[in-house]
């Protein structure tokens, strides 16, 4: 496989999200010309980016025509028409959801709430794409379907666990992808692609037919090129099923794209969680943070170097991530097929369960107070002191992309010390359920991706999508394209 590598603008992307559907809307287009378009894309690159597991285009194009006699009788909904694709760990009624791994699955019964929403909004879904085995790492390989490679160069991933949704959308196969985060898995391969990812807050997109994902550790969340494209994704899904324990109320991300965040605090963080492996970050990812920070402060933002008081956060996910891997793993009708790495945390998360777990997540309130101080003010002796932070940046990785097969043959725990090396900033968030998102940093010399985080206190959606917004005018990274996967 010859490797790709560009930051050029060489290659006209197809229209994003929003301007698809102002397209369609406007009649300057249609549904089943958009569809029939991204499925030969989706066909062309699949021998070199291997981004989707199922394609539904049968049904997609009848949907599209359905959706243009719709258009034509003067309907109109945020995306009629317009295509999506969904990261495979997503029910959608009639396929089967295989999250990676390998052997004969039942066809889901029903649409999951997400695209329940989805199809609500009138977007069609083209297919479902690549996912590592149970969402686990932050790469999108395995010897159920191979691997799914960067467009910016093939050699090296896209990232994980939503990569093929990330490859997808980076390499203009569709305008827009859900992908989910457990640990990072939709801002690691935002970073990794040059695309904005939100990780939402817990329960703003309803995980059904599952009540509380990975412990509370997973959130479902848009992948795109835009702000404005993520956030009309996220507008579009947004919302709770009858039966979801976590209800957070409604926000306007769309107008958030629109409007300026204001004067804010940034706190840059670059050292990482307790994880024992001396992580520091790279230094182009350094460089590239940098650059952004900088940018944020002729912005006319207050930025400062800070610390948060992440404590033993780890006590808190390590529990919960091999407990949700386990339940699912455990539901597996072939155990013999998953990776041996898979059942290695099958039998460490069962004898986590039950009261391990519930003390883990019981110390997630302490956890809030602990690392929310970082965003409320502190007062000393005298009655002065910081006045606390708005929101905090950090690398999204501490590495670049890694090359394709830097993982394999690696047993469970050196590739836990591996990945965490890589990756060490985006899980903490998942522990406390809050909103981050994942911003185009800039490149490597070898023109390789590299991303930052913005991260808020809970519910902090809006500002956090208006900051992004705001730099994204002023730094135009979508701009940037990776060469035309072929």
């Amino acid at each position: 496989m010859s490797s790709a590598q560009t930051t050029g603008t060489d290659v006209e992307a197809p229209a994003g999200l929003a301007d698809s559907a102002r397209a369609l809307a406007d009649g300057r287009t249609t549904a089943t010309r958009l569809v029939t378009e991204a499925l030969a894309r989706i066909e062309a690159s699949q021998g070199t980016l291997n981004a989707f597991r199922h394609l539904r285009a049968t049904a997609a194009l009848a949907e599209a025509a359905e959706a243009d006699r719709r258009l034509a009788a003067g309907e109109r909904l945020p995306l009629l028409g317009v295509p999506v694709a969904v990261k495979d760990d997503t029910d959608v009624a009639g396929m089967p959801t295989h999250f990676g791994c390998a052997g004969e699955l039942p066809a889901a019964t029903a649409d999951s709430e997400a695209v329940r929403r989805l199809r609500a909004a009138g977007a069609v879904i083209v297919g479902k794409t690549n996912s590592c085995e149970l969402g686990q790492w932050p790469f999108t390989e395995g010897a159920a379907f191979g691997a799914t490679r960067n467009p910016w160069n093939t050699d090296h991933t896209p990232g994980g666990s939503s990569g093929g949704s990330a490859a997808a959308v980076a390499a203009g196969l569709v305008p827009a992808a859900l992908g989910s985060d457990g640990a990072g898995s939709v801002r690691i391969p935002a970073a990794w692609t040059h695309l904005v990812g939100i990780k939402p807050q817990r329960g703003r997109i309803s995980v059904h037919p599952h009540s509380d994902a990975f412990q509370g550790l997973t959130v479902n969340g848009p992948l795109a090129r835009t702000v404005a494209d993520a956030a009309l994704l996220l507008d579009a899904v947004a919302g709770a099923h009858p039966d979801d324990p976590h209800r957070p109320p409604p926000v306007d991300a769309s107008a958030a794209a629109r409007r300026d965040p204001g004067r804010l605090r940034i706190a840059l963080a670059w050292r990482p969680p307790l994880t024992l492996t001396g992580t520091a970050p790279h230094p182009d990812v350094r460089r590239a943070v940098t650059e952004l920070a900088e940018a944020l402060a002729r912005l006319g933002h207050h930025v400062e170097e800070a610390r948060p008081r992440y404590g033993l956060i780890g006590l808190g996910f390590l529990p919960r991530a091999t407990a949700g891997i386990a339940e699912l793993a455990a539901l597996h009708p072939e155990p013999a097929l998953l990776d041996p790495r898979t059942r290695s945390v099958l039998r460490t998360g069962t004898r986590l369960g039950g009261r391990v777990v519930r003390a883990a997540r019981e110390r997630e309130v302490r956890q809030h107070r602990r690392i929310g101080a970082l965003f409320h003010p502190a007062r000393g002796r005298a009655g002065s002191g910081h006045p606390g932070f708005d929101v905090l940046l950090t690398p999204t990785t501490a590495l670049p992309p890694p090359r394709i097969g830097r993982f394999d043959g690696l047993s469970a725990l050196r590739t836990d010390v591996a990945i965490t090396e890589a990756c060490p900033y985006a899980w903490p968030w998942n522990v406390l359920g809050w909103p981050g998102i994942n911003v185009p940093a800039g490149f490597t010399p070898d023109g390789l991706p590299v991303g930052a985080q913005l991260l808020g206190p809970s519910r902090s959606e809006e500002r956090l999508i208006s900051l992004a917004a705001q730099l994204e005018a002023d730094r135009r990274w979508y701009e940037h394209r990776p060469p035309a996967a072929r």
